[in-house]
C-alpha cells in the first residue's frame, strides 16, 4: 500500500493496464483531499500571464508592455497558501520525491506546446550546492518531460527574498552555455510566477542570441 506524499494517508493502488503487463512502477502521488487543495487556474485570468481575476489585461502585463516586453505566459496553479506549504516542504527543506506531485498536470498542459524545447530556469552553482538538486528540472523529471539546460546562473540574492519593487529591479543574471545549438522555438520553465521579472530575464538573453519564439510557463501564478 502506497502512501500520499504530503499527508501519508494510504492510497488504493489501482494497476493500469501497461502496469500489470509491463511490469512498470507506478510513481509516487498524492491523495484526491490534498489535490483538491491546489487551485487550478481557470477560464478567468489575465490571458497574458494567467493571473487570477479578471480576463482582462492585468496591471502587470500592461506594464511590461509599456517598457517594451511581451508576456505570454502560462501555468497551472494559483500560488495559494497549499502551494506556498508544498515549495516550502519540496525547495526549502529538500523533499526531493514531492517532484512526483504535479507529474500528471504538467504532462497534460505541455502537450499544447509540441514543437517548443523545453529549458528549465537554472539555480546558481552555489544554490545547487546548498539544495541538491533544480526544483524546475525535479518536476520536468517527475512529470517525464524532455528538456535542455541551455542555460546558466550566477548567484545572487533570493528571489524569495525579496519584496516586489526589489524583484523588479533585478539586474540580469543568466548567460547562455557554450557551444550551444539553439531552436527557433522555446518554452521557459519556472516553478513560481510572481511579477515575472526571471522569466523576462532569461526570455531576454535567449531573443538577444538569435531564438525567434519564447513562451514562459510556471507551476503556480
Amino acid at each position: 500500500m502506497k502512501h500520499c506524499l504530503l499527508c501519508s494517508s494510504q492510497l488504493k493502488e489501482m494497476l493500469t493496464f501497461s502496469q500489470f503487463f509491463l511490469l512498470k512502477p507506478e510513481k509516487p502521488r498524492i491523495c484526491s483531499s490534498c489535490f483538491e487543495n491546489f487551485e487550478q487556474i481557470t477560464d478567468q485570468h489575465c490571458p497574458r500571464c494567467c493571473r487570477k481575476g479578471s480576463a482582462e489585461i492585468c496591471s502587470d502585463c500592461q506594464s511590461w508592455s509599456r517598457e517594451g516586453y511581451q508576456v505570454q505566459h502560462f501555468s497551472c496553479f494559483t500560488y495559494n497558501q497549499a502551494m506556498k506549504d508544498y515549495f516550502s516542504q519540496y525547495k526549502f527543506q529538500g523533499d526531493y520525491l514531492l517532484r512526483f506531485v504535479f507529474g500528471e498536470t504538467v504532462r497534460e498542459k505541455m502537450r499544447a506546446f509540441k514543437g517548443y524545447l523545453a529549458v528549465p530556469v537554472p539555480v546558481s552553482p552555489e544554490k545547487f550546492l546548498h539544495r541538491g538538486f533544480n526544483q524546475v528540472e525535479g518536476i520536468l523529471d517527475g512529470a517525464g518531460i524532455a528538456y535542455k539546460n541551455i542555460l546558466e546562473k550566477r548567484d545572487t540574492v533570493a528571489q524569495s527574498s525579496k519584496n516586489r519593487e526589489e524583484r523588479l529591479q533585478t539586474q540580469q543574471c543568466f548567460s547562455i552555455k557554450e557551444d550551444q545549438h539553439l531552436p527557433e522555438k522555446i518554452i521557459l520553465i519556472d516553478d513560481i510566477y510572481t511579477t515575472g521579472k526571471t522569466l523576462q530575464l532569461a526570455k531576454q538573453i535567449l531573443l538577444e542570441a538569435g531564438v525567434k519564439e519564447i513562451l514562459t510557463f510556471s507551476i503556480a501564478r
